[in-house]
């Protein structure tokens, strides 16, 4: 061999060796690789999310003052997608979404879709111009985009298969917008229908192998066993609408979740919302859950009990319901011929002296809060307004009724005495005009013109008075102010020249006559003239009037919170003659009550009244009746109003017997708890 074949073997052996360690050493490194940091390198390979699920907390019950239950809860179902199953593609996206659709609609449900698209073709915008520019500025459009324009672009974002009907496209476009509104992400379910029925629930879970992230979940749904009791106070609870988001969103809120819109659901929503828990979800790039951990339990709502009975308030609404019926069959009929048949509407409130808690609160006609769910309206359009409450936002004149806190006023102020008698000669010559009093009453004193209701005598009261005082003392009484109750009620106002000013009419100088008898221009409420009996009742004494007694644990094992009863204002009487001329004259006038089922004089205590007829035009007027019993030691105070009727005071006999459970026929419904 020579040198020159020698140099080439030596080459390439040295070349063969090099690339044999280079791949010993490959070979050597791969193995390090997978079976040394094998773990480490896969899981750098699927790379992990976390993100935080809300667990939803019931919200607390509502029941009456002995744990009647007026508005609970009960087990329903929700559609949801979990966005951890959700598939990542789009088209298989769209064809989850289009199959959940689909299933839902066969069993009669329908599925959540805010799109303010209409559903056929021509698309047209059906919402106001908010919701539209709020549905452009998603999609980036201008404002002179059309509704068609809008499901193109959906269709292109989303990749909407050609091949799609025009219904599947319109039902895919509202579905992808509405996820996009609520926010559908790994810590938030899209809640794609509500309250479906179990065979659609479920069908659901049958088919969520082919209908992937789709799954069935039971909530705690808002039910209302008490239908019509108290359906004014109770109130109800609805969704989260968009425009209330951005503020609720700050406090914890979904857009998916419920919330109090009216009553006793709003004003103790801050009592009644539960706190929810955190569930932190973990999984991987391709949606593979690693793990799912509670961080933080749902913490149940509180219950809230109210002051009122229901099964006392059911006698009241039916006391009221039926003197409604007997003047409108014609039962009860004036004497002068009056027609009071056309009579349809009224109100009753009934307060505990002792505390301020009201204890009924009626408003007729009044509606079933399942009907005002499932159709509202067909409520809203029913004759008679059901939903106006006219206990708590009714303005009504109290006519004579006022005329006990005209006699207080002018005693608190010494311009009258006890003693104190004007004449009344039926008629009555003020300044340039010429007024009428009900009857001839000749010398007549404080205590005997509320007995008789003599107006000629708060003629000369208020001129001696002046109105200014007269208005103080209403409003030491609570009439015209606020009532400072848990839920809306209005404020009202007194005959005034002020008010007349606002009204756009002219102050006359016969005004102030007709103020001191609760006529001219006064919008009081049935709440305000209890809340003025019971001040009477307690000898000048104001108190708060309310309605939630006090807040429960979500089971009622452990009361949290009570309201204590609170003094608004209080008129000074050391000699108590104030008082108790007023409640001389007001038991004179509960002894005018006819014998049998309307009389207040075999009660077996002393009862008190003032009634009133105030006049609502020519040919209509009203009945208001105010008072308390027992005289002996007040208990309840409340007020009346029957409008286009009268003989209000006849319903007086039947609240007390009612409260007191002297009535045994009264047939009382049960309530599904």
């Amino acid at each position: 061999m020579n040198k020159k074949r020698v140099s080439e073997f030596i080459r390439v052996s040295f070349l063969f060796l090099a690339l044999v360690s280079a791949a010993a050493f490959a070979a050597v490194r791969l193995m390090k690789i997978q079976l040394v940091n094998g773990g480490e390198y896969l899981e750098l390979s699927k790379r992990k999310t976390s993100a935080v699920k809300t667990v939803s907390a019931a919200r607390g019950e509502i029941v009456d003052c002995k744990g009647v239950k007026l508005a609970k809860n009960t087990a329903a179902y929700n559609i949801v997608f979990d966005y951890a199953l959700f598939p990542s593609q789009t088209d298989k996206q769209n064809d989850c979404i289009l199959k959940a659709c689909r299933l839902i609609a066969q069993f009669g449900d329908e599925c959540h879709d805010i799109l303010p698209i209409s559903y056929d073709k021509p698309y047209e915008f059906t919402s106001d111009s908010e919701e539209v520019n709020k549905l452009l500025s998603a999609l980036k459009l201008d404002s002179s985009a059309s509704a068609d324009d809008c499901i193109k672009s959906l269709a292109k974002k989303y990749s909407f298969d050609e091949s799609l009907s025009d219904n599947e496209i319109r039902t895919l476009a509202g579905i992808r917008y509405t996820m996009v509104l609520h926010e559908f992400s790994l810590g938030n379910d899209f809640v794609l229908a509500s309250g479906v029925s179990e065979q659609t629930a479920a069908a659901v879970e049958e088919l969520s192998s082919f209908i992937t992230g789709a799954e069935a979940v039971q909530y705690a749904v808002r039910t209302y066993p008490c239908g019509s009791t108290a359906s004014h106070i109770i109130g109800t609870t609805g969704p989260i609408y968009a425009e209330e988001f951005e503020n609720l969103k700050e406090q914890g809120y979904k857009l998916s979740d419920y919330i109090g819109k009216s009553g006793i659901e709003k004003a103790a929503e801050n009592f009644l919302r539960g706190k929810d828990g955190e569930k932190t979800i973990t999984m991987t790039s391709d949606k593979q859950i690693v793990s799912a951990q509670t961080q933080k339990n749902p913490v149940l709502g509180n219950s809230v009990m109210l002051t009122i009975d229901s099964k006392f308030q059911n006698k009241i609404r039916n006391i009221l319901s039926e003197h409604i019926g007997k003047l409108q069959n014609k039962e009860l009929t004036r004497p002068d011929g009056i027609d009071i048949s056309q009579s349809d509407a009224g109100a009753v409130v009934v307060i505990d002296v002792k505390t301020g808690a009201v204890k009924a609160c009626v408003s007729y006609p009044d509606y079933d809060i399942n009907d005002y769910i499932n159709n509202y309206s067909e409520v809203l359009n029913r004759d008679g307004n059901p939903l106006y409450n006219r206990a708590l936002d009714g303005g009504y004149r109290p006519g004579s009724a006022l005329k006990a806190v005209t006699a207080a006023a002018a005693l608190a102020e010494g311009v009258i005495t006890p003693e104190t008698e004007f004449y009344c000669g039926m008629v009555y010559d003020f300044r340039d005009i010429q007024v009428r009093c009900t009857g001839h009453h000749g010398n007549i004193n404080v205590q005997r013109a509320l007995d008789e209701s003599c107006n000629i005598f708060f003629y000369e009261v208020i001129q001696k008075l002046g109105l200014d005082k007269l208005l103080e003392y209403e409003a030491f009484f609570g009439l015209g102010e606020e009532t400072g109750l848990e839920i809306p009620s209005k404020k009202g106002y007194l005959a005034s020249p002020e008010t007349f000013s606002k009204l756009g009419l002219d102050w006359t100088v016969g005004q102030i006559l007709q103020a001191a008898i609760g006529q001219s221009e006064i919008s009081v409420s049935p709440l305000q003239m209890a809340v003025a009996a019971a001040t009477i009742a307690n000898k000048g004494t104001r108190l708060q009037p309310y309605l939630i007694d006090s807040v429960w644990d979500y089971h009622l094992t452990q009361k949290l919170s009570w309201t204590e009863p609170e003094i608004v204002s209080q008129i000074s009487d050391p000699n108590g003659v104030i008082f108790s001329s007023i409640e001389a004259g007001m038991t004179g006038a509960a002894k005018n009550t006819p014998d049998g089922e309307y009389s207040l004089n075999t009660l077996p205590l002393t009862a008190a009244i003032k009634t009133g007829t105030p006049q609502v035009s020519k040919t209509r007027q009203n009945s208001t009746v105010i008072g308390y019993y027992p005289v002996e030691d007040p208990q309840i105070a409340f007020a009346c109003v029957v409008e286009g009727g009268d003989y209000s005071k006849y319903m007086v006999r039947k609240i007390i017997d009612a409260y007191y459970g002297y009535d045994e026929e009264f047939s009382e419904p049960q309530f599904d708890n």
